[in-house]
């Protein structure tokens, strides 16, 4: 892959968005009760590695505005857990707090831990699909160059990786969207069967941000309640 000009910039204020995003989530006195109100399908949140579930606030208040309750997985804390045990504490969540028609929304790993949950624990359907945001649905190849193991896990030999690639049975439920150069992803985020929207920007964490995104998110979340507008959500 050939880097220009115009990535590396887009590369530098992707970082320069993330640290600016970490601090402020930090410092945050959001509580996650407080998203649970609203008539409309339920949302949980599912962040990527090392984000809480406050570095996608912006997001959720503007989910929680439309009508949407929203919840939180508390014990995904930075979300470092393997794949399979984080979707657990997802699935969890949605039992216990025996929600119906749910959206995931998830950013990056959180796309993965996602489409885990919708494969492997949604035996009584409880969920109506996912919006992803920059996931390495096809992993990533940095991830070889990485030390923590937690972000070598993103290789695409990964067993996860593979796994989740050869089942497609729920990716017509899934929505992808993703930015034309993702710093992380060089593989990008398209998804075979999936709803997959394409950003004309940069970025994996400034995505979220992106006005374009919002309305995009907005959009296959009201299409989620009439199933037949998800092909023509834009």
């Amino acid at each position: 892959m050939t880097v220009g000009i115009r990535d590396v910039q887009w590369w530098v204020r992707d970082y320069a968005y993330a640290a600016t995003r970490q601090v402020r989530a930090l410092t945050s006195r959001a509580r996650p009760d407080g998203f649970k109100t609203g008539d409309q399908c339920p949302v949980v949140i599912i962040p990527g590695i090392y984000e809480t579930w406050k570095f996608l606030q912006p997001l959720i208040t503007r989910v929680h505005d439309a009508g949407h309750p929203v919840y939180v997985v508390d014990k995904l804390a930075w979300n470092i857990a393997s794949v399979p045990d984080a979707a657990r504490h997802v699935a969890d969540l949605i039992a216990e707090q025996r929600l119906t028609g749910v959206v995931l929304l998830a950013h990056s790993k959180g796309g993965l831990i996602g489409k885990f949950v919708m494969i492997g624990h949604d035996a009584d359907s409880r969920i109506a699909g996912m919006i992803a945001v920059a996931v390495p649905f096809s992993g990533s190849s940095y991830a070889k160059y990485m030390l923590p193991p937690s972000l070598r896990s993103f290789a695409a030999s990964n067993e996860h990786i593979t796994g989740l690639n050869e089942n497609t049975v729920t990716n017509a439920r899934i929505a992808s969207i993703f930015a034309r150069f993702d710093p992380h992803i060089p593989e990008g985020s398209t998804l075979a069967g999936a709803r997959n929207i394409q950003i004309d920007t940069g970025g994996h964490f400034r995505l979220l941000a992106d006005v374009r995104v919002v309305d995009v998110v907005m959009t296959v979340l009201a299409g989620f309640g009439h199933p037949h507008d998800l092909t023509s959500a834009e």
